[in-house]
């Protein structure tokens, strides 16, 4: 089963991008490159699931939906 996630990306004034998932409560995390926040956006994910108590081998998850700010 695939689980598609919403990501939103930001900007701060400082440069940082920073990323958040609205369906997952806490689910945010911060990089200074795209690439590195696309990364760190998936562990943070993973992480999110797990302490939901839900099986990363049941859910794979697609980064499809990206609205950057």
């Amino acid at each position: 089963m695939t689980k598609n996630f919403n990501v939103i990306i930001e900007r701060d004034v400082e440069g940082w991008y920073v990323a958040s998932v609205p369906e997952l409560q806490g689910c945010h995390t911060q990089a200074k490159s795209l690439d590195d926040l696309m990364e760190r956006i998936r562990e943070a994910i993973e992480l999110c699931l797990e302490s939901e108590f839900l099986t990363l081998v049941e859910f794979r998850f697609n980064l499809q939906h990206i609205a950057a700010f």
